[in-house]
This record gives C-alpha cells, structure tokens and sequence, in this order.
C-alpha cells in the first residue's frame, strides 16, 4: 500500500476565531495577531501573539507555534514550536494537536515518539480534523506507535475522505483493492480512486487508469485509461510515463505514435533518474 504521513501548513483566517477561549487584552492581541499572520506580515503577527500566548491563549499560542515552525517572522526553532504546540494542545485545540502529533511522528523539536504522535493524532481526530484522521490511519497501517491493524486504518481513512481528503481517499480506495481492514471491492476502489484523482492526486490518477486499463472495478476502456495515464503523467509519475509509452507504442486507446511513445518512455526515465537522486 503506498501510505505517506501528510503535514500541512494551515492558513486560518481570523473570522474563524469566535471559537477561541480568549478575554480581553488576550483577544485583541490573538485577532490581530492571525490578521497579520493572514497577511504575511509575520513581524506584525509575532508583535501580537506573543503577548497573548504568554497569557494562556491557545490560538495564539497555535499561530507562534507554526512561526517557529516554520521560520514566518520569527527564529526557526522546531522545540520552541512543540513547547507552544502543546500548550495549546492541553486546552483542546485541535490543529495544534495535529502538529504536535507530527512533530513527534518527526521528531522534530522532542524526540521522535510514535506513542505520543498516535495520542496526539487521536485527540485531534475525535475532533474531526480530517488531517489527523488520515494521518491516525497510518499510523494504524503502519503498526507505528500502537499494535497494526489495518480494519481501524480504513475506518479512520474513511471519516478523512468522507471529509474530502484526498490522501485518504486514496489510502482507502488501495484497501478495497487489495481487500486490506476492508471486503476486497474493485467497485469501491474505483469509486474512491476517482474522488481523489478530481483533486489532483497523481497515484489516483495513474490507479484509476490502471482500473480502466484492466477492467478491474469498471468496464474496460482504453482511451480512459490514456486519459489518466495522461493527468499523472504530466504531473511526473514515472509509471504513467511508462505505461503511457506503451499505449502509444501499441495503440491502444489512442492512435499508435512512436514519436509519443519514445517522449513518455524518455520522460519515465528522466523521472526514475530524478526519484532515485
């Protein structure tokens, strides 16, 4: 199964902070601190959160944590974002779970801790961050940080893509492919591989052309698997590339192009080349 964790860096405008447990002077500083941050202008951003985090703010506390993060204005300093991540994390903020689940999965600013990254994924998951949920999912895939079990994978991979992620409609389409926590269902796999290659997500693509290749899960039909062969392949999938040169080569689903086909097999290789560095 290709599983990878996904780590985001969350643009939150100030509209969404009525939620927030701030008062006073705390949430002044908070909302035009995430204002600044909005912006860009991340001097600005630290000048206001950093008063308000110290007094106990968890949005702002969450907001300098992804400066330091992420060096927006302030020094990079990865433990000086966990130490901030965590204090908003205590009070339930959802996204500053998430990363601090990461940052543990990373061991970036603490040491790498996959039980701590699995707690941390959890608390923000049962609050229906569709992030840690994808994420909790591989956890589970991976037998990372607490026993594998790949029915509890799928289920958390479900709740993410019934939210739109595409990394999890992926994950779980591949489960229904391969029967993995899940009734093997080509249907199913089909169905999820293609919610995720509207979005753009090239191993969909290349997956569902593959689908469409053989006949598995839908009716067979070539010039649609050209089509997705063609959408991963232009986003650099070296497998597309490849089996792309072989539709051109034999002409099926497209007229047969020697020229295409030498292109693709060529671009294949540069991207095997690319991958390998």
């Amino acid at each position: 199964m290709h599983i990878q964790r996904s780590r985001f860096l969350p643009w939150i405008s100030a509209a969404c902070l009525g939620a927030a447990l701030v008062a006073g002077a705390a949430w002044a500083g908070t909302a035009e601190g995430v204002r600044a941050y909005d912006r860009g202008q991340f001097a600005l951003a630290a000048k206001e959160l950093q008063p308000a985090a110290q007094a106990g703010d968890p949005e702002a506390q969450f907001h300098l944590g992804l400066m330091h993060d992420f060096g927006k204005g302030v020094q990079l300093d990865h433990a000086k974002a966990a130490a901030l991540y965590r204090k908003a994390a205590e009070q339930g903020h959802a996204d500053a779970q998430y990363h601090l689940a990461v940052s543990y999965d990373d061991g970036e600013g603490v040491p790498q801790d996959f039980k701590q990254a699995v707690y941390w994924y959890t608390q923000a998951a049962n609050q229906g961050l569709a992030k840690a949920q994808y994420n909790l999912g591989v956890s589970y895939d991976k037998g990372e940080g607490i026993a594998k079990d790949h029915q509890m994978a799928a289920q958390w991979y479900r709740k993410a893509a019934d939210q739109g992620d595409s990394d999890a409609q992926y994950n779980l389409g591949v489960a229904y492919d391969e029967g993995e926590g899940v009734p093997q269902d080509h249907q199913q796999a089909v169905a999820w591989y293609r919610k995720a290659a509207a979005q753009n997500h090239v191993r969909a693509q290349f997956n569902l052309a593959v689908s469409y290749d053989d006949g598995e899960g839908v009716a067979q039909d070539k010039k649609q698997a050209v089509h997705w062969y063609t959408k991963a392949a232009e986003q650099g999938d070296a497998d597309a590339q490849q089996n792309l040169s072989v539709m051109y080569a034999r002409g099926e689903g497209v007229a047969r192009d020697a020229t295409k086909s030498r292109y693709w097999a060529r671009k294949a290789r540069e991207s095997r080349a690319r991958d390998a560095d």
